[in-house]
């Protein structure tokens, strides 16, 4: 059988009325979002939102987040970026079990059973700043759970990548604290098949500590291309309305030997066709 699950990631929706930039209709852009998963061909067994879910952290926005969100039938599964706040984050998620996982930590990590695959989602949220990091106690969870069990193929959720991009302005505020302690500990586990994350609002691929780390775009904005190779801001710096997409990670179960994890971007713009290939 084939398992879905479906990413969305740096919604940045703000308080009803509002726009971002304020040029950007995050709320319309998310309604865009949202009907592309209904559309999917086979409904996904949640929704993984990888970070920046709303822009300002306040409760009116998450608030306005989950109306957005509601004719998402399945389980969703948030973790924070940096634009989010924790406690509100729990309180608009707090009928997702799995977010009572770490219900007394300052930290909102958990895990997911899915079939033949486990989701394993990390915080690296530093309060008031840009850039992410993990601490000492987040690597512990992360470690116990990874000990855990070895042997079934794991999604690893995070909002920083954990490299650069070689986007100097999305490079500063990168992951800046725990990144070689983490290499370490997933290039020990081979059972991470994937580690995914957002904050850059592009689709960026890179093989990392033995595995293939995936970045989602936006479901909103995107980041401009603006490659460069020092810390100073590229020409063309900003940010893009580029058409907003989403990830899908597919995978059967039982798997064949040797068949592994397969991502595809889905833009939420309804496309025409599908054509014969007659023309």
């Amino acid at each position: 059988m084939l398992h879905l699950l479906a990413q969305l990631s740096d919604l940045h929706i703000c308080a009803p009325g509002r726009r971002l930039y304020p040029r950007v209709d995050t709320a319309a852009l998310l309604q865009d979002a949202v009907a592309a998963v209904q559309r999917l061909p086979v409904p996904p067994l949640g929704v993984l939102l990888s970070g920046d879910l709303v822009d300002d952290g306040s409760p009116a926005a998450y608030s306005h987040l989950r109306e957005l969100l509601a004719p998402l039938t399945g389980p969703l599964w948030p973790l924070p970026g940096n634009h989010d706040e924790r406690h509100a984050l729990r309180q608009a998620f707090a009928d997702q079990p799995a977010l009572q996982q770490t219900a007394s930590e300052d930290f909102i990590q958990y895990e997911v059973p899915l079939p033949g695959l486990r989701l394993l989602v990390l915080d690296t949220l530093v309060p008031g700043a840009s850039h992410g990091a993990l601490c000492p106690r987040r690597l512990a969870w992360l470690a116990a759970a990874l000990a855990r069990d070895t042997t079934t193929p794991v999604v690893l959720a995070l909002h920083h990548p954990p490299f650069d991009i070689h986007v100097p302005g999305m490079d500063r505020i990168g992951l800046r604290d725990g990144r070689p302690e983490l290499a370490a500990l997933v290039a020990q586990h081979p059972q991470v098949q994937r580690v995914v994350c957002g904050h850059v609002h592009r689709s960026v691929q890179r093989v990392w500590a033995g595995t293939l780390v995936q970045s989602a775009p936006s479901t909103a904005h995107q980041i401009a291309l603006a490659l460069g190779l020092g810390p100073a801001p590229a020409p063309g710096d900003g940010w893009t309305l580029e058409p907003p997409s989403f990830l899908v990670h597919a995978w059967r179960q039982p798997a064949a030997p040797g068949e592994a994890l397969v991502t595809h971007q889905v833009f939420t713009s309804a496309a025409p066709g599908p054509f014969g290939w007659g023309g």
